[in-house]
């Protein structure tokens, strides 16, 4: 399968991932400012925007298929569903991913006896069901969950409605597996596995991977810092760009221990 990966800039390498429905082209804005500093990497995952699908979309294939993309060790940028993606990437290939940064995301999605910091498992079945009726509708909806409680919520609803639209519709398939993803994976237990220098950036007013599941996620890696960016919600690369450009640049360019 071919994947789509728009390269920008020079320097060191920064692999960015986005979340569940959405392509590589949310990052846009972000991506440029980067690119004046790292060579910036932004990855359509498969079955999304203008990649390729896959006959199974799991963690493993995901992964399997962005590092092959790669012949050297990078740093690794994922928004939400990318973030467990990037987490799964550090954790198989301990060699190849250098840093990461974990966007609005958490390790376990949805909710459950011994962690109350996930959506309800109805509200992921009801989006499974909504999907196979309306694709466009029930992805729209799910960006309207991104931007709630942000500041500039509606200004920020109409930008990710527009990017959205900017790029082919995903792959139903790549959806399912996605929704899937969300709904059983629960990478805990193997946070303390992982070594690699982590930046996790948690929204204030996120509403679907909330600061709670930040806190933990950030205890949890034994070389992990926090930072919660004020008033935003579940995409501060957009919503606080200036704010997230500074925290990514400066963690990019500490000096490894």
């Amino acid at each position: 399968m071919s994947l789509h990966v728009d390269v920008t800039g020079k320097g060191k390498p920064l692999v960015m991932l986005h979340g569940w429905g959405m392509h590589g082209g949310f990052w846009s804005d972000s991506a440029a400012r980067l690119a004046r500093h790292f060579q910036v990497h932004c990855v359509d995952l498969p079955g999304h925007g203008a990649s390729d699908p896959l006959d199974e979309f799991t963690l493993d294939n995901v992964v399997g298929h962005i590092a092959a993309q790669f012949d050297r060790a990078v740093s690794v940028c994922g928004w939400s569903l990318g973030g467990q993606v990037a987490l799964h990437w550090a954790m198989l290939e301990p060699d190849k991913v250098e840093r990461m940064i974990l966007v609005t995301s958490t390790p376990c999605f949805a909710e459950r006896n011994d962690w109350p910091y996930g959506l309800p498992q109805e509200t992921l079945l009801q989006f499974a069901a909504d999907l196979e009726n309306e694709l466009i509708g029930t992805l729209r909806r799910f960006i309207g969950l991104q931007v709630r409680g942000s500041e500039r919520e509606r200004e920020l609803l109409a930008e990710l409605r527009k990017q959205l639209s900017s790029r082919n519709k995903p792959d139903i398939n790549a959806l399912r597996g996605g929704l899937g993803i969300l709904r059983v994976s629960d990478l805990r237990s193997v946070l303390p596995k992982i070594m690699q220098p982590s930046l996790v950036i948690a929204g204030e007013r996120d509403k679907l991977c909330p600061p709670q599941a930040s806190n933990f996620m950030a205890m949890s890696l034994p070389n992990a810092q926090r930072v919660l960016i004020k008033g935003a919600a579940h995409a501060p690369f957009i919503s606080h760009c200036e704010e997230f450009i500074g925290y990514v640049k400066d963690f990019m360019n500490e000096k490894q221990a």
